[in-house]
């Protein structure tokens, strides 16, 4: 083993800059090409914000970071566009927040599924608007001919050159300072366009008066921080944006100020019946709410506005570092990065998802959170803690590879269980045999949930499908040794392939081999292309069964999803199946939608039984499928 991050002199790409607690980073000989860095987290009770179909509300993931692939991302303090229209530092976005996508050649709402961090070597974009990007060499940007990566990888692809043109609205202007001014300008403008309407104006108006009792006349010459206030208060007033088209309904005594507000801050405008439109479309309407910040989100949006603008790429350098980078998966595949459409980390999400690896278990760099259990301890014996289901497994396999040598489950089973906290394991690893006997020890104590995917039994295929990934056979035994140590065991049957997967014949003999093992329960999922999925699947399914490329476009179209009619039919084709193998769900049990499947339910033993369902959101949940 080689502790090359704890050296004297160590090369300045071994450091892991930005990343707290870091202990050292490790290579060891027998994961090539993995760097491990440990870590001591300061927290690894994690609560899912939102709401969702998922289950549960708290998850502990000791492994994190790009294990499985994730490589497509960017610096942190990268501002993204959110939906209401407002910009976040890409570190700062959570699951379940809005972010604004691209969808039909519109942009349109989308909300985050995942988040993810990295290491990686580092380069910088320069744009002929002045506006930068920090991203790893895979990052993938829209251009007017197409995606395209950063810079070159080990095999041939799109990348980007000076000269190419970014889809997108271009830099995000600065936001207003709130200076005495910009309060005195927001409180007139409010007052002039009539009053504004709506919690957020209100209160914004409320806490300006209060902050600035003494009354303030009409500046003779106004600076610009009271122009950005008053189109602004004046906007919560009396404005909209629809489809990119700003626009703002005022008296025409009012119309002046407000035009010459605009002309003042290089805004152009045209007027009609008393309606002052800006031109320019959705660049010029985004301009507008960066540089005065209306307090209104839902008058604010671009969405639904065309993605017909482009930037120019004036320069692309590589910086000669690596840095931490982060990158966010969405519902459309893609998310707007600093003024241009980028395209979201999918590598983890679609190959877990599917249980389908690129061909490794783990990418390049792996944080291994060196302390969980005795942070879990910690947290867990807060009396605010309500002993509520945790689940493990929702971002990284926690019986991934590593743990077969870093040995952190043992601590976090027995934290859970001297706890009293029920939990749930969803894995395909078969180091979960390891921990059977502590696992059996717990139940004892508290309701334990153990969940195991297994798609198919063909070896070829799986090979094909899911390289480095542990066989159909000794996924079997593994579900078979759950059972005989006494534990519940649901069977993720997932994902079901069109016209490879789904035969009769098929399906009835995996339901057999899963029912000889005493699995407790199976749910089965139709394939699900979300983007990134999509652009993989195709990829391998051109390769491997170029045949079958017509059946599917028809069958999912430009969607996620496959045909209603299709899944309709598998569920009315497995469901004399699972009866016949004594699978069959539980009556009366509770929908609990898992990811790509609104309707899918959980298999029963997947969940620890008895616990209440609570609800949370994380479309990361079910990695594994």
């Amino acid at each position: 083993m080689r502790w090359d991050g704890q050296k004297d002199g160590a090369a300045p790409q071994q450091a892991l800059p930005g990343l707290p607690g870091l202990v050292r980073s490790v290579r060891t000989p027998e994961f090539a090409d993995v760097v491990f860095h440990e870590v001591h987290a300061k927290s690894v009770l994690n609560k899912v914000p939102g709401s969702s179909p998922m289950p549960f509300k708290w998850t502990v993931n000791p492994y994190r970071g790009c294990s499985h692939g994730c490589t497509y991302c960017l610096a942190g303090d990268t501002p993204i566009l959110m939906a209401d229209g407002r910009a976040k530092p890409l570190v700062d976005v959570e699951v379940g927040d809005e972010v604004c996508g691209t969808e039909h050649g519109r942009y349109v709402r989308t909300p985050v599924l995942a988040h993810w961090r990295t290491v990686k070597l580092a380069f910088r974009v320069l744009l002929e608007d002045g506006a930068e990007l920090v991203s790893s060499a895979d990052h993938r940007f829209l251009t007017t001919d197409g995606w395209k990566h950063v810079a070159a990888g080990r095999c041939e692809r799109p990348r980007l050159a000076v000269g190419d043109r970014l889809v997108g609205l271009g830099g995000f202007a600065e936001g207003p300072a709130e200076t005495a001014d910009y309060r005195n300008g927001y409180l007139w403008g409010v007052v002039r366009g009539g009053l504004a309407t709506g919690p957020e104006a209100l209160d914004r108006a409320e806490r300006y008066a209060v902050a600035d009792r003494d009354r303030v006349e009409w500046p003779v010459e106004p600076r610009d921080d009271w122009t950005k206030g008053f189109l602004s208060g004046v906007f919560d007033a009396a404005g909209e944006c629809e489809d990119g088209v700003l626009r703002i309904r005022t008296d025409h005594p009012v119309v002046d100020a407000v035009v010459l507000g605009l002309k003042r801050l290089d805004f152009d405008c045209t007027v009609e019946d008393g309606v002052t439109s800006l031109r320019g479309g959705a660049v010029e309407a985004l301009r507008f709410c960066h540089t005065v910040d209306p307090a209104r989100s839902s008058a604010r949006t671009i969405t639904g506005a065309p993605v017909d603008t482009a930037i120019g790429v004036v320069g692309i350098r590589a910086l000669g570092e690596d840095r931490q980078l982060f990158d966010i998966t969405t519902g459309t595949g893609d998310f707007v990065a600093n003024g241009v459409v980028s395209h979201n980390c999918f590598a983890r999400d679609s190959h877990t998802y599917l249980d389908l690896d690129a061909g490794h278990d783990f990418d390049s760099q792996v944080v291994v959170k060196v302390n969980a259990a005795q942070v879990l301890t910690r947290q867990l014996r807060s009396t605010r803690w309500q002993r509520e289901h945790v689940a493990l497994g929702t971002n990284t396999d926690p019986y991934q590879r590593a743990e077969g040598r870093y040995r952190l489950m043992p601590g976090i089973i027995k934290a859970l269980a001297e706890s009293g906290t029920p939990f749930s394991i969803l894995t395909k690893g078969t180091v979960l045999a390891r921990d059977l006997p502590l696992l059996a020890e717990a139940a004892k104590s508290v309701p334990v949930g153990v969940g195991v995917s297994l798609a198919l039994l063909d070896r070829e295929l799986q090979q094909s499908l899911e390289p480095g990934t542990p066989s159909p056979q000794a996924r079997l035994d593994l579900i078979r040794r759950v059972r005989d140590a006494g534990l519940p065991c649901g069977v993720f049957v997932a994902p079901v392939l069109p016209a490879l997967t789904d035969s009769k014949e098929h399906l009835d003999a995996l339901l057999g081999r899963i029912a000889e093992t005493g699995a407790t329960g199976v749910t089965a999922l139709a394939l699900h292309l979300r983007p990134g999925t999509r652009e993989w699947f195709a990829r391998w399914l051109l390769r491997e069964h170029p045949d079958l490329l017509d059946g599917y476009r028809n069958l999912y179209g430009g969607g996620s999803y496959a045909d209603k009619r299709y899944r309709t039919w598998l569920d009315a084709h497995l469901k004399p199946l699972l009866r016949k193998h004594g699978l069959a769900p539980k009556p009366n049990r509770e929908a609990t939608g898992v990811p790509g499947d609104g309707d899918g339910r959980w298999p029963d033993g997947a969940l620890p039984d008895g616990v209440p369902t609570q609800r949370g959101i994380d479309r990361d949940q079910l990695t594994l499928l």
